[in-house]
């Protein structure tokens, strides 16, 4: 297939790069649509008893979305104020596809005790079409808005999901003004010259466009949430920076020996042979690590399992074809490496002035102090990792959103004016026929607030108002003891808090063949990679060490609220829900393209001297700064996306940051040199039959 690729890059430089930029002008043009397609709607799972309650009671109910609106900033008994609200009320009435608007004042609970603040609740017809249903929002909202007060305040609904994906769009353009010159200034010193520092961002721009067509594509299937566009846009930057990055350093090298145009032709050809070899697998490891995702039934899991998955594979192509055509057309004029970025014999492995020297000193320092390093780091990454026992997952509030956005501004004003609890969903129990009345009676005392009303079809519905959060302890607790109080009843539970206990189950249940199926996946692709059993054992285990810290600081921060405040964040009580599986499915994966960098080196080293310890010294001395550079452009790209200020996108961003630098510095720089001259020649065993599979079926070096 590589040879195929490269061909085609070579001979038909400009069609392939014609390809590319219809491409890009897709992306850029249709994908971007897909910023008004995202939903803030993550914890359902279809099939589940919370799922099916709700889609009971959708398909019976009258009413469809609601906005909510908050008045706030001086008094809302003021005689002019009032009989603007009043008005204002009224004429939201008359607004075709409004089905109910209760007047604040004649409503108990919507007017603050403190008289400085009132809350509008605005209901919508429900089977009203979509462009209904933004029509009847858009003018509801604006009359509102239209209230001369010091605070008005509206969110909700369609209108919700509206405001979160345009401030998405806002935070990925401005993440895109700061990585890429960032990382335009880093690659001029790691290049020394323009023309080589440009290509990787001409690649990164083309992992932007398939993130963006990616995610399009999906959104005409399901739903896409809005964290969705940070996500895939972060790592389809900055995977495609560390592919064009790798293939470049390998070129430079090749570039040395060329001077004719076909010459330059073949040293295209032995790249793809090489660094193309390592991001072919590179990227087929990050896209296994992203099938775990699949095998969870969430929906937001699945569409962004395959989305990101989608964009590595963008990624992985425009490296193989996109950069070998420009290679073809502009490599001529990329200064070539010079001699000692390949090393001397004469010098030796740290000859005087070496590039690579330092990774070298380290990887000899691992490799002779292995135990040393071993029972140090170890249990270091152990200690890192501790909190991870504590973790809790929730939905979360408006809290987890910038505090400049519409629906963080109304939930700070009600917080600041209501008593706490208000606008916390109810669990909402739907008894059906046949339900024992003692069972109905002991479901309605655990709340004293408990509320009932009689549905079609002999059904009725509770609703008990929790205290606390909407999936706080006593929410979730409440859910919990009412599926434990109804026995054998036919009594449903759902709400968010109920999507919330129905979501932590099926992580729990899934979780396990998820993991099943990545480590499969890796172990067998690793295998494919180097030929050997045991390579593959002791890459999981050293990654599973790098992941589990990241993630345990992640929950130190973000959870238990230390040094939350300089990351612009508060300490939750609990991570998103979206946040550990994303961490853990991604940061597996770009583990693998740090490790297949380097044993890519290893291997040709191995092939050559044939000396097991000195080709982990040489491996890790000709990979080592590219590793580092790459870690580090992944570090300033996910930084850059933190800057947004959303707090799921801030715990993912963190955790990836994390998992990449201590994975490209402590893992692979000390634990890997370390195990692998532990373990010595055996490194590479496998048992005959998979070696002679290996030899018929595993990937070879050449084109």
């Amino acid at each position: 297939m590589l040879s195929t690729l490269a061909g085609a890059a070579t001979r038909r430089p400009l069609t392939v790069i014609c390809l590319w930029v219809v491409f890009l002008l897709l992306g850029f043009g249709l994908g971007t649509g897909v910023f008004g397609k995202l939903s803030d709607d993550v914890p359902d799972v279809p099939g589940t008893e919370s799922d099916m309650a709700d889609d009971y009671l959708s398909g019976i109910s009258s009413t469809g979305e609601s906005v909510t609106a908050v008045v706030a900033g001086e008094s809302v008994s003021d005689a002019v104020l009032r009989a603007e609200v009043e008005r204002t009320v009224a004429e939201v009435r008359e607004i075709a596809g409004v089905a109910a608007v209760p007047n604040p004042y004649g409503t108990p609970g919507l007017v603050a005790r403190d008289g400085q603040a009132l809350v509008i609740p605005v209901t919508f017809e429900g089977g009203l079409s979509d462009d209904a249903e933004e029509e009847a929002t858009d003018a509801a909202a604006a009359r509102i808005q239209r209230i001369d007060a010091p605070d008005v305040h509206v969110s909700g609904g369609e209108l919700l999901g509206r405001q979160l994906g345009e401030r998405a769009q806002e935070d990925v353009k401005n993440a895109e003004l700061i990585s890429l010159p960032v990382v335009l200034a880093l690659l001029l010193v790691v290049f020394g010259g323009l023309r080589a520092a440009a290509l990787p961002l001409v690649i990164a721009v083309s992992g932007i466009a398939g993130a963006f067509l990616a995610l399009f594509a999906f959104s005409q299937v399901t739903d896409i949430s809005v964290y969705a566009i940070q996500v895939t846009t972060m790592l389809g930057l900055g995977l495609a920076v560390d592919y064009a990055l790798l293939m470049l350093v390998r070129f430079r090298e090749e570039r040395r020996h060329a001077e004719s145009a076909e010459e330059l032709v073949e040293a295209v050809h032995r790249t793809v042979a090489a660094a193309g070899r390592t991001v072919l697998f590179s990227g087929l490891t990050v896209a296994v690590s992203l099938t775990g995702l699949l095998v969870f039934p969430s929906v937001f899991l699945r569409s962004m399992g395959l989305a990101v998955a989608a964009v590595v594979v963008i990624d992985m192509l425009a490296a193989v074809t996109l950069l070998p055509a420009l290679l073809t057309r502009f490599g001529g004029k990329i200064t070539p490496s010079r001699a000692k970025d390949q090393g001397s014999k004469d010098q030796g492995e740290e000859g005087r002035g070496e590039e690579g020297r330092l990774f070298a000193r380290l990887a000899r320092f691992a490799t002779r102090r292995r135990i040393a390093v071993l029972v140090t780091v170890v249990p270091a990454l152990l200690v890192l990792a501790l909190p991870v026992t504590g973790m809790r997952i929730a939905i979360g509030d408006a809290r987890q959103l910038p505090s400049s956005t519409e629906a963080r501004q109304l939930y700070d004003t009600v917080g600041a004016h209501f008593p706490p609890g208000t606008g916390v969903s109810p669990v909402t129990v739907v008894l059906k026929p046949g339900t024992d009345p003692a069972t109905a009676d002991r479901i309605r005392a655990l709340s004293p607030t408990a509320e009932s009303r009689a549905l079609p079809g002999g059904h009725t519905v509770l609703e008990l108002q929790p205290p606390g959060s909407v999936d706080g302890k006593a929410a979730t607790g409440l859910v919990e003891r009412i599926r434990e109080v109804r026995g054998d009843d036919p009594v449903e539970v759902t709400g968010v808090a109920a999507r919330l206990v129905d979501f932590r189950a099926m992580l729990g249940e899934r979780a396990p063949w998820a993991a099943l199926t990545v480590l499969a996946g890796i172990f067998v692709l690793l295998f494919a990679f180097t030929g050997s059993v045991l390579i593959p054992l002791r890459t999981i285990a050293t990654t599973l060490l790098s992941l589990g810290a990241s993630l345990g600081v992640v929950v130190w921060v973000f959870q238990d609220g230390h040094l939350a405040g300089l990351l612009g964040a508060e300490g939750l009580g609990a991570l998103s829900l979206t946040a550990p599986p994303l961490i853990v499915a991604i940061a597996f994966g770009l583990a693998m393209d740090y490790e297949l960098f380097i044993l890519a080196r290893m291997r040709e080293a191995r092939q050559r001297s044939g000396d097991d310890q000195e080709a982990v010294v040489t491996g890790l001395r000709r990979s080592g700064r590219v590793v580092t550079c790459a870690a580090l452009l992944l570090a300033v790209v996910f930084g850059a996306f933190m800057t947004g200020g959303f707090s799921p996108i801030l715990q993912i961003g963190l955790g990836l940051t994390l998992a990449v630098l201590i994975d490209a510095t402590v893992v692979r720089m000390l634990l890997v040199p370390a195990t692998m001259a532990l373990l010595g020649r055996r490194a590479w065993w496998a048992p005959r039959p998979l070696r002679r599979a290996h030899e018929r079926f595993g990937l070879r070096d050449a084109l």
